[in-house]
């Protein structure tokens, strides 16, 4: 009786990285974690960075190279990454570095391979651990394969999905690029003063004249908490329970931690509905006082306690202007500063809602908030284009990996 091949069976080695925290820096190498391995991409933004020396140090078992993957063990569990060319990266603990034999397996399908439905139910079925649910390092060497096509159909398979995958990076580019503009002209106009006509406005104590001297929660109409809402009070469909983890930096970040809670206990428990307009700050972890400025999306909302809701007083502040005041250094760097507790640092509600903000003409906010609707509205749409792009590869994906479509 023939039995399956493992995943040790087709890759030179695996590796389990150190089990140490390795000392960072601003500059240097890419620390991969787990929270940087994406699903076929790595997540270079914002990474961690470590010196010469404990690159040396942390790569004495293996040397990442390129189409080599990277598989986290936990948060996320199970998601794969592969090394692509120029990434120089230093691994992580609690990251699995695979380098798979080119003479059996194609790197691009084998990543896809092991992120397709029944591998990863087969991948995560082991998870243990009280606190943090991880991988054993058996069950991944142990994981069995299916028999797998030729190389040269499984080379037109990886191609296929890494197309999709490019399409969505080259998105996610452009989503940057057009934030980062956003975030210049804001720091242009309001943080260096350069406003348009700023040469004939004077200016007293560093303020220009006109500008008026307010604090977060003043401005706005409502500054409220999301909801507490006990494990035992979610199920249902009718509110989806946004958490502090969707809520990025001007993004609704999806984690694919669905939960919801009926009509019924919306009403009882007396919840506040988030909208489009809203402005969600959350306020923890880092970077604490994040926001995300709320769009349509595909439920009616409520969110977690530990995320503020805000609605500018529109007679007073553009909401634009808020939402960039709100998610800029200087701010965050404010929230940071004021947040308690020594295991999971927040700042309270109050705390949050006393920090100060210079509340420029409206007329002026609303020139600002020209641009930025125009760069939000051309961010929301490729965002949507790559949500479309994710569902037709994640449909695609298991059809081409059990044959059902063939190349």
């Amino acid at each position: 009786m023939n039995t399956l091949p493992t995943l040790n069976d087709v890759c030179e080695f695996i590796v389990d990285c150190l089990h140490a925290t390795a000392p960072t820096q601003d500059e240097g190498y890419p620390l991969i974690r787990t929270p940087n391995i994406g699903k076929g991409r790595l997540n270079l933004d914002g990474v961690y960075r470590v010196s010469e020396d404990t690159y040396e140090k942390w790569t004495q078992r293996a040397v990442p190279e390129e189409n080599d993957l990277i598989l986290a063990r936990e948060a996320p569990a199970g998601n794969v990454a592969i090394v692509r060319n120029g990434h120089q990266v230093c691994l992580g603990q609690r990251t699995v570095h695979l380098r798979p034999d080119p003479e059996q397996v194609d790197s691009a399908f084998l990543c896809y391979y092991l992120l397709a439905p029944q591998q990863q139910g087969a991948l995560l079925a082991g998870e243990t651990g009280a606190t943090s649910q991880h991988v054993n390092m058996k069950d991944i060497r142990r994981l069995p394969l299916k028999e797998l096509p030729k190389l040269c159909a499984q080379e037109a398979i990886g191609r296929v999905i890494s197309a999709y995958d490019d399409l969505i990076e080259n998105n996610r580019r452009r989503i940057q690029l057009l934030e980062q503009s956003a975030r210049l002209l804001y720091k242009e106009w309001f943080v260096h003063l350069r406003f348009p006509g700023h040469e004939h406005v004077k200016t007293k104590d560093g303020v220009p004249e006109g500008w008026v001297k307010s604090t977060i929660a003043d401005i706005c109409a409502s500054f409220d908490d999301g909801d507490w809402i006990e494990s035992e009070d979610q199920g249902g469909e009718d509110y989806r329970l946004l958490q502090i983890s969707n809520i990025g930096d001007n993004d609704f970040v999806e984690t694919g931690n669905f939960r919801f809670i009926t009509a019924e206990t919306f009403r009882r428990l007396r919840c506040n509905e988030v909208v489009p307009g809203d402005i969600l700050i959350s306020r923890m972890p880092k970077p604490i006082g994040r926001a995300w400025y709320v769009q349509e999306i595909p439920w009616r909302m409520v969110t977690a306690v530990d995320v503020t809701i805000a609605r500018p007083n529109s007679d007073v502040v553009d909401p634009l202007y808020f939402l960039y005041h709100i998610n800029s250094p200087n701010h965050i760097a404010l929230c940071e500063l004021r947040a308690t507790g020594a295991t999971r640092p927040r700042i309270s509600r109050k705390n949050m809602g006393a920090l100060p903000i210079l509340v420029p003409p409206l007329s002026l906010q609303n020139s600002f908030s020209e641009t930025a609707s125009t760069i939000n509205s051309m961010r929301h749409t490729l965002s949507r284009q790559s949500d479309s792009l994710v569902r037709a590869r994640d449909v695609l994906l298991p059809r081409l990996m059990n044959g059902e479509i063939a190349v």
